[in-house]
């Protein structure tokens, strides 16, 4: 049995899709279980604000590694892997097809494959350049990094220029960057899926999606994580900081187009990633129903 791997840019229906291709493996005897390979969606407290899978959703297709990890802690890809490895191992064992499904793509990286993880930086080197980037700003400690550390990574990346900022200073070789760490060698047998749709709708899906979550409650989210201690990892989630440029317990008209701006520029990340995925199946949802794309992912499986 394969494992099937479910990749896509934010918003583009990926829950929908895994829904849907569990219900047509059911029909063959099949009971898949969808692994979360989203790095923020692994965070208890902030579904809405990343996205995770409705009650409704999972009550349709059980979902494990969501939720399982306290805002207040800093969590790793190496972490990550640990734990995603253990899940599909103990589903392969058991005869349950794994669906491992999200946007990011180390962490789907980190769930197929073997890490070429990097030591952990010393503490006063993470703090110090904790401190420098929340009194300088991400630009300009981009800026400073070297052309072939920096490319590829936007100057806005938070995390991603702060981990990097960290490894230099540590005197610590970073790995490649994530666009670059894809790998055909998987550990198990998996059928890769990407998938991808119009801009143009994809725009008025982000647009829908920021909607819904300031609506259902995202800010509540962020601002309970924040007075609580949010850490570093937590506080990358899309849209954590704007979140908390609120107008009367709301937030801002400014606030919500940095967001969905912040959602797109990622999407657009997230679709170069993919196409440069060696081994990945792209399929165009474009105008086209969660069940009409899992009746071709399930003829993928064979």
């Amino acid at each position: 049995m394969k494992v099937l791997a479910l990749f896509g840019p934010t918003a583009v229906g990926k829950t929908g899709v895994a829904c849907a291709v569990a219900e047509a493996l059911r029909g063959s005897g099949e009971d898949p279980v969808a692994v979360n390979c989203d790095s923020i969606q692994i965070y208890r407290g902030l579904e809405v604000l990343s996205g995770a899978a409705s009650p409704d959703e999972r009550s349709s297709l059980e979902h494990r590694l969501l939720g399982f990890v306290d805002p207040s802690e800093e969590f790793s890809a190496g972490r990550y892997a640990e734990a995603a490895h253990g899940e599909i191992d103990g589903l392969l064992a058991d005869g349950r097809r794994p669906i491992v499904v999200g946007g990011t793509g180390l962490y789907l990286r980190a769930a197929l494959a073997d890490l070429d993880l990097r030591p952990p930086v010393p503490a006063g080197v993470r703090e110090e350049v904790e401190r420098e980037i929340s009194e300088r700003g991400a630009e300009e400690l981009h800026a400073e990094l070297a052309p072939e550390l920096s490319e590829g990574v936007h100057p806005n990346d938070r995390k991603r220029v702060a981990r990097l900022t960290e490894l230099v200073r540590a005197g610590i070789e970073p790995a490649a960057s994530a666009e670059g760490m894809w790998t055909a060698e998987l550990r198990r047998p998996a059928v890769l899926v990407g998938l991808t749709i119009d801009r143009e709708e994809l725009a008025r899906r982000i647009d829908a999606r920021v909607d819904a979550m300031i609506a259902g409650g995202a800010a509540e989210e962020a601002r309970t994580a924040d007075s609580e201690g949010a850490s570093r990892t937590a506080r990358a989630a899309l849209g954590f900081e704007q979140l908390l440029w609120d107008i009367d317990g709301a937030p801002s008209a400014e606030a919500i187009e940095a967001i969905k701006s912040s959602h797109r520029a990622y999407a657009r990340r997230q679709l170069t990633w993919m196409r440069r995925m060696e081994g990945v199946t792209l399929i165009d949802r474009t105008g086209r129903g969660d069940t009409e794309v899992a009746g071709e992912i399930v003829r993928l499986l064979g």
